[in-house]
């Protein structure tokens, strides 16, 4: 199984994922967001990504210091002065969240914190039972969901109409 929780895996993965890797290294991401815990999740990592795929990246935050973790970004020089970034603020399952989203070289990134682990978030969670169905139901299975990628349904939809899903959001979590 691959430890989704370090980018090594990454640098043996398809065209895409290595260039993924590159960025993520270059510009030392994960290692600048550190005391937050990172971990790379959504479609690159498993291999489903379609061409405006980004590179989501989730952390623990205290959303309390708020600014603390928008300083320490800013300071670290994660993100290069002249990239314009979009800060949102959400609710996302009764939770308070945080997103940064902005552009480095060919990807759109999204920085997204919430106040627990990411290994306990959705985000991270639905990945891993992503990755476990992908495994199971073999190419022509993951053929069929960036398809449907392509046409412009989102990840967990896609899943849920091959699967027939009732809630995919909901019903993934207990993969």
């Amino acid at each position: 199984m691959i430890d989704f929780t370090k980018l090594d895996y990454l640098k043996s993965g398809n065209e895409r994922q290595q260039r993924a890797y590159n960025v993520l290294t270059k510009y030392r991401v994960l290692e600048k967001l550190e005391p937050y815990s990172p971990i790379l999740a959504g479609t690159i990592p498993i291999g489903i990504d379609i061409e405006s795929s980004d590179l989501d990246i989730i952390c623990e935050v205290d959303l309390r210091f708020e600014e603390d973790f928008l300083d320490d970004i800013m300071f670290s020089r994660l993100i290069p002065f002249e990239v314009d970034v979009k800060v949102e603020n959400m609710v996302v399952n009764g939770e308070k969240s945080i997103a940064l989203n902005f552009m480095l070289e060919e990807f759109p990134i999204e920085i997204f914190g919430q106040n627990k682990p990411p290994i306990q978030q959705n985000a991270y969670r639905h990945m891993m039972a992503e990755y476990r169905i992908l495994n199971e139901k073999g190419e022509n299975f993951k053929q069929k969901i960036v398809e449907l990628k392509k046409q412009g349904i989102k990840t967990e939809p896609a899943f849920g109409l091959l699967m027939e899903l009732e809630n995919p959001y909901e019903d993934l979590l207990k993969f």
